[in-house]
């Protein structure tokens, strides 16, 4: 499948099968195409960034709200709508794949469902300020289910 900016995607079975990483969410939980991934392309890699989505808004706007009363911002936590409901893009679970495991995009009555321009601009610039945070030598990626 080719990548299209500004969607949210569905994973091969494939890929979780390879990698065998119990701390990522699974694939397909109770029979439905779950979970869901936006995802952004790395221009000097040319991998996509899976960026888990979550339905569990209030406990992680709680980690959100520590954060940026902490730090004075959130950078791994982006709270927002999606498909018309509340969802949290975790950035602190992303993930590297190649574009050969994107299995599907999301899609509502058979139409690609894009996320809003506002929530991929602070997507995108989290991610930088991210990476240059890791380049640092800053462990800024974690894994929290």
């Amino acid at each position: 499948m080719l990548y299209k900016e500004g969607y949210v995607y569905h994973i091969k079975d494939e890929y979780f099968e390879k990698v065998n990483d119990n701390m990522l969410m699974q694939n397909k939980e109770n029979g439905t195409y779950r979970p869901t991934f936006y995802c952004l392309k790395d221009e000097k890699t040319s991998l996509l960034w899976m960026v888990p989505l979550s339905s569990r808004v209030d406990k992680f706007r709680a980690i959100h709200d520590k954060q940026a009363k902490k730090y004075g911002r959130c950078l791994t936590i982006v709270l927002g709508e999606f498909d018309g409901k509340s969802a949290a893009f975790l950035l602190q679970n992303m993930f590297p794949v190649t574009e050969y495991y994107l299995d599907h995009i999301h899609t509502r009555n058979n139409n690609p469902v894009p996320v809003k321009h506002s929530i991929h601009s602070e997507i995108s610039t989290n991610m930088k300020r991210l990476r240059q945070l890791h380049a640092r030598g800053r462990k800024v990626v974690v894994q929290t289910s």
